[in-house]
């Protein structure tokens, strides 16, 4: 596992766990994680459906609270608990420093490409132009096409355009390739590298592909709720050699 106390690391959590509902029916989707993130790494999490990842996910990105342990961020020097957070200070954290990604686009149909990015940039402090974050995602010239007029991979480039626009600190993408061929879901897997190696955004992806793996940093892979196993790839390859 990387190193917690580096003055690098962007997330460390310890004896995570997570239960939804009481006595008998009780799930128990987190039991016992430890994890280091360091800043500017791409994580891949790999595991089955209900292995723990998105839980995993959503406890970094303040959507979800944990039922005990501590999971902790670093931003400038700067460490933050996120377990035991305000309702308040976790819509912050997300507001300011999280770019979310899912499997489904949730684009304004109605709204162009570089409409649906502007409602993020409109709201954050120090946020690219639309047209930049579009261009860096490879949709320059499709900024003012409707959602409808896209296909399902520019639709999800759109996603990750606007997850970036606001400068995020870390990007957290929940099986971003879910609803897409292999083709599409390699252009949209390049766009996220970018990301990563050009802005230096901390990136998770959760994937359940396991080719996808080849192109992280570091691989954690889930099971029963807990990391059982991980792997750093001395040189991960490019997302554009991917097939799966």
């Amino acid at each position: 596992m990387a190193d917690p106390t580096t003055s690098d690391t962007v997330f460390h959590a310890q004896g995570l766990t997570k239960v939804y509902g009481e006595g008998a029916t009780a799930v128990h989707a987190l039991r016992g994680v430890d994890l280091a993130i360091m800043r500017g790494e791409f994580v891949v999490l790999l595991g089955a459906s209900g292995s723990g990842k998105s839980t995993l996910l959503n406890i970094l990105g303040g959507l979800d609270s944990a039922s005990s342990g501590s999971a902790r961020w670093t931003h400038h020097g700067r460490t933050h608990e996120l377990t035991g957070a305000s309702d308040a200070e976790l819509t912050r954290y997300r507001r300011e420093h999280v770019g979310f990604v899912f499997q489904f686009y949730n684009l304004i149909p109605s709204l162009t490409a570089r409409e649906n990015v502007a409602l993020v940039t409109d709201l954050a402090d120090d946020p690219m132009a639309p047209e930049d974050a579009l261009a860096l995602v490879g949709l320059g010239g499709r900024l003012d096409h409707f959602v409808s007029q896209l296909s399902g991979g520019e639709q999800q480039r759109v996603a990750i355009a606007r997850a970036i626009a606001k400068r995020p600190a870390v990007l957290l993408c929940d099986e971003p390739t879910g609803a897409l061929d292999c083709a599409t879901g390699v252009m949209v897997l390049e766009a996220i590298e970018r990301v990563n190696r050009e802005l230096g955004t901390t990136t998770i992806v959760i994937t359940h592909n396991a080719p996808i793996a080849a192109m992280a940093h570091r691989v954690l892979r889930l099971a029963d709720g807990r990391i059982v196993d991980e792997h750093v790839n001395p040189e991960p390859v490019a997302a554009a050699t991917l097939r799966w």
